[in-house]
């Protein structure tokens, strides 16, 4: 299968992607979820991974935050080749992700899961969590992003759904990310809750960050995605400019009906 180039695709400012993967390959014994992949992502841009269920959306993705390792293919982050061999290693890179689950705690306040796993310590010794400044860059970053929470004391599992991803979504920006992946952020989301969190993945782009998004929806996709690129069958087939396309177009794409 041939990849489908759009002809007047122009880069965002012409800039150098900030990340680029080159003929990506991922096998899983005999399957082949990726073949030949190129992405790339440029600086303040937003792109959408499409796709239908077995595409390789979730394994890209999965590629880029460093939890699978390509079989073949080469990756750079602003020009230089790098290899992302672990989460921790894609978080050195300034590669932050969102999964659908969220990977909160429900019996810990806001705070808590905001610093989770990435605790601040008082004194040399470190044996210390430093509550106050848990609570006050917590806070910061929320009022900086425009998310609302009840209070910071309450428990995730008293949260609503949209309230939830926008706190999995805020607590990765003190942490430097300039790549922010998220994973269907507005899955299972009533229209109200998921324009929030549309409009907090707008916010992101405008606080200098790329995103990347796996989403179903096509009219959120089209709300916010700058650029989108298709999936089928583990092989990308086609890359359009939000503005120069439509739903139709991309739907047809994703399924493999023909294009006239």
């Amino acid at each position: 299968m041939n990849e489908e180039k759009q002809k007047d695709f122009t880069p965002i400012q012409n800039a150098q992607p900030i990340l680029e993967l080159k003929g990506i390959c991922k096998y899983f014994g005999g399957i082949h979820a990726l073949e030949n992949v190129d992405f790339d992502v440029f600086p303040e841009e937003i792109v959408a991974i499409v796709g239908d269920n077995g595409a390789g959306k979730s394994t890209l993705i999965k590629i880029i935050a460093g939890v699978h390792a390509p079989t073949a293919g080469e990756i750079y982050m602003q020009g230089k080749p790098v290899e992302i061999a672990s989460p921790i290693q894609a978080r050195e890179l300034g590669i932050e992700t969102v999964y659908q689950e969220l990977a909160l705690i429900e019996t810990r306040d806001v705070p808590s899961n905001f610093f989770l796993g990435r605790e601040p310590t008082l004194g040399k010794m470190g044996i210390f969590i430093d509550r106050k400044r848990m609570v006050d860059e917590t806070v910061n970053t929320l009022n900086s992003l425009g998310i609302k929470l009840p209070s910071l004391n309450t428990m995730v599992r008293y949260l609503s759904g949209g309230q939830r991803q926008s706190l999995a979504i805020g607590r990765i920006m003190p942490w430097g990310g300039k790549i922010i992946i998220m994973d269907e952020p507005t899955a299972a989301l009533g229209v109200k809750e998921s324009r929030k969190v549309l409009d907090l993945v707008l916010k992101l782009k405008e606080k200098e960050c790329s995103v990347i998004v796996i989403s179903h929806n096509m009219r959120h996709v089209f709300n916010v995605a700058d650029r989108i690129v298709v999936l089928r069958g583990g092989v990308k087939v086609g890359e359009r400019i939000k503005n120069q396309t439509t739903p139709d177009e991309i739907v047809k794409l994703i399924v493999g009906a023909e294009m006239l």
